[in-house]
């Protein structure tokens, strides 16, 4: 079966080189090419393609617009997210709007092409090593704990979030928006046994010891809205 792929990059001299790259992995097929937010997102909305590559600012209409879009009109289509100026913020940020891979363009283009073949896989790519911004450090969310829980994170780990592997991530995501153990494992493929072995990896990972504490640090961390 096509991977079916859009590239939207104004770099031209990157959008070629990385279509020449892109042409390695096996069944993906470059579909369009686009130098402007607003054309390459109606092209997606016509054509429902299979992965989704774009840049962050971009003419026309931002790579986040683009990004949000998608994910509420082509749930199925992955995303890959490419930016040239990467901050403590951004992985975060784009974790929570679903975002299945990040990698910064200064990175090796081997990088990209390891990042499409994990997304293009069902996996999650997140290749940046940022240092967080000091609204990223200072600027916690007020979140009501649930009655008996005890104190969570009292700032944004982004540091906390880099330690937590592709999986780990969506089954922080998943757990922080209700799913149930079994929902987790029913989404991802996955035996309950496993999700739970996750989710206390996890947990011991960002320092917290119940459900409701961990539900607010994911809030806390961007990797889900509040």
């Amino acid at each position: 079966m096509q991977i079916k792929t859009v590239i939207i990059e104004d770099e031209t001299v990157f959008r070629q080189m990385l279509t020449m790259a892109l042409g390695r992995i096996r069944g993906l097929v470059v579909t369009g090419q686009f130098t402007d937010g607003r054309s390459g997102l109606d092209f997606c909305l016509k054509e429902n393609p299979s992965l989704l590559i774009v840049d962050l600012f971009l003419p026309g209409l931002h790579g986040l617009e683009v990004v949000r879009t998608v994910r509420e009109r082509l749930p199925g289509t992955r995303i890959l997210v490419l930016t040239g100026h990467p901050d403590g913020d951004l992985p975060a940020q784009l974790i929570s709007q679903g975002v299945h891979g990040f990698v910064d363009k200064s990175a090796p283009l081997n990088f990209v092409l390891q990042a499409v073949e994990s997304v293009v896989n069902g996996g999650m790519y997140f290749a940046a090593n940022v240092p967080p911004t000091a609204a990223a450090t200072a600027g916690a969310m007020a979140v009501k704990a649930a009655p008996g829980a005890r104190p969570g994170p009292t700032a944004t780990s982004l540091a906390a979030v880099q330690t937590l592997s592709a999986r780990e991530l969506e089954v922080a995501r998943l757990v922080a928006e209700g799913f149930s153990s079994k929902e987790v494992a029913s989404r991802l493929a996955l035996s309950v046994r496993t999700v739970e072995k996750h989710r206390a990896n996890i947990m011991d990972k960002v320092g917290v010891r119940e459900v409701a504490s961990l539900v607010r640090w994911c809030v806390q961390s961007g990797l889900v809205r509040g």
